[in-house]
């Protein structure tokens, strides 16, 4: 038998208490690990909802958005203002403009730097999601979506050429830009107008931007006169083949981004464009700034359109942190929240967030009627399959032969 003491009652109780903190360390790591968190009983976010700090206490977190630019000025301003938070104190936010397929390539490429991909709308989403898997097994790598702002898209024209292509055309249709086109004369052709040149309408490249493709997508569904259940065999329709071509050829420089192009647009004038075919939040974003420099643009909405909902998805990727997902969560709350929502709106943005009005002094939702900024839409079309989207884009690969 041993001669050796025994613990006293006193020294039970501190190995016990030992033991219970080993056991809760262990929690605590596999917690973080995992995105695991605990009860916040401290109080709520800038939206009122309550959600625990962004990380498990081991430093500064960093997380890469990668965004389109039609949403640069919005986000720029909310990444300054969350920083001044407290939740966002310890967060650096990068902002990596890219166009939305773009982002999606590269995070089925394994671009390490993002986080949380926020394109202009879901369009592409199950493309990337088929894509991911094919590539990496498993199931969707989108963690959570949320919408954060939502756009139609518009015709934006110089006004003084939008009014002679009226005189002409009477409606802004895809058709009737397709003739405008293909007209030899140009300007003059149209309007009497040779001092104008050619007619110069322009879209991003539909293989790298959000708003090229739904352009595709809205022309078709023009084509069909119909809003929804895009099929093949609409697609390979051989009308709709020789119209698609006749207006693609003639579309001006292509940009891989909506903002960028809006603001050559309105640096340069006519010269670069008559024309656009962008957000309506983009153009908004530009009305004023366009008129101190080359005149008044035209904003007219299409006979067939879509939303743009601006999705926030937090990626599940293997280089990401339970740290950084929380922090991209806690950045998804602040700009759903309602002073970061009303802040879009003057940015040309329609909230997200159903408690921000649209309307209200200083909205250009009630000052920028004389534009043609309007409330009532046109018929609004549903996002197409995934595979008649790929197909809609290698029909258009295919009018850019020889371009």
């Amino acid at each position: 038998m041993s001669d050796r003491p025994g613990l006293t009652p006193l020294g039970k109780f501190f190995v016990y208490l030992f033991g219970l903190l080993c056991i809760a360390a262990a929690i605590y790591k596999f917690g973080a690990r995992f995105g695991i968190t605990l009860p916040n009983l401290s109080g709520g976010g800038p939206s009122g909802a309550a959600f625990t700090r962004p990380f498990s206490g081991q430093g500064h977190v960093k997380i890469g958005v990668a965004y389109g630019t039609e949403k640069k000025r919005w986000l720029e301003w909310a990444v300054a203002e969350f920083a001044k938070s407290s939740d966002g104190s310890d967060v650096t936010v990068d902002l990596i403009p890219m166009g939305s397929l773009d982002a999606a390539h590269a995070l089925v490429n394994g671009d390490q730097r993002i986080q949380v991909w926020s394109p202009a709308s879901a369009l592409y989403k199950e493309s990337f999601v088929q894509d991911w898997i094919v590539k990496y097994g498993g199931k969707s790598p989108i963690l959570s979506e949320e919408r954060l702002a939502l756009s139609p898209m518009v015709f934006v024209f110089w006004d003084e050429r939008y009014q002679e292509f009226a005189k002409k055309y009477g409606k802004m249709t895809f058709s009737a830009i397709a003739d405008a086109e293909q007209q030899k004369g140009g300007w003059d052709s149209i309007a009497g107008k040779p001092e104008w040149g050619f007619f110069k309408f322009g879209h991003t490249r539909p293989s790298e931007s959000n708003s090229g493709l739904l352009t595709l997508v809205l022309a078709a569904y023009s084509y069909s006169n119909k809003t929804r259940n895009l099929t093949l065999e609409d697609i390979v329709n051989v009308g709709f083949q020789e119209w698609l071509a006749k207006l693609e050829r003639g579309v001006a420089d292509m940009s891989d981004s909506t903002g960028n192009m809006m603001r050559e647009m309105v640096l340069k004038g006519p010269s670069s464009y008559d024309g656009l075919f962008v957000y309506e939040s983009v153009a908004i974003d530009y009305l004023k700034n366009a008129e101190g420099r080359w005149g008044a643009l035209r904003v007219v909405y299409p006979d067939y359109n879509a939303w743009n909902d601006n999705p926030y998805y937090i990626i599940d990727a293997t280089w990401s942190s339970a740290d950084q997902r929380r922090a991209a969560l806690a950045f998804q709350q602040f700009l759903l929240s309602e002073p970061i929502q009303k802040e879009s709106v003057l940015h040309g943005f329609r909230p997200a967030n159903p408690s921000v009005p649209v309307k209200f002094a200083g909205s250009p939702f009630s000052d920028y009627a004389s534009y043609g900024i309007q409330d009532t839409l046109g018929k609004m079309c549903d996002p197409p399959k995934a595979e008649v989207l790929n197909n809609l884009l290698t029909s258009w690969q295919r009018t850019q032969t020889g371009r």
